[in-house]
């Protein structure tokens, strides 16, 4: 369902639309991001943009935090569980900068984040966008 916004949501609205945006993703994907933590944080924290070589918050919306699939091994130790942290501030600039449907645009950064849970790198997400 999609919702026209005439102020900005909240943090916790924007949540509300990447849950469901999720629950969209066919069940065959859907099953194996199941236990990722979804966050909405105002802006990147800036030891995060230094780790990812990015100079400014406003240009990540968001990011995946965790061992992408592919690079998991049974042999690993335990590790931090799998997380995906939305920027609500930087997604706002985005939708006033594009004119384009927030919970498309939430949906979309989403998509692109549980792609890296899947181990596809910027490239190949970009790849299968255009295609």
């Amino acid at each position: 369902m999609t919702r026209s916004f005439t102020t900005p949501p909240s943090a916790e609205e924007m949540a509300d639309m990447a849950e469901a945006a999720l629950e969209m993703i066919p069940a065959r994907l859907r099953r194996h991001v199941a236990g990722i933590a979804i966050t909405v944080e105002e802006l990147a924290e800036d030891a995060l943009l230094a780790d990812l070589g990015i100079d400014s918050a406003w240009d990540l919306t968001g990011v995946y935090l965790g061992t992408p699939l592919n690079q998991r091994s049974i042999d690993d130790i335990a590790r931090t569980p799998d997380a995906i942290l939305l920027f609500r501030q930087a997604i706002l600039l985005e939708w006033i900068e594009l004119g384009e449907d927030l919970s498309r645009l939430v949906r979309s950064v989403l998509i692109h984040e549980i792609a890296h849970h899947f181990g596809f790198s910027d490239a190949e997400i970009e790849a299968l966008e255009r295609e």
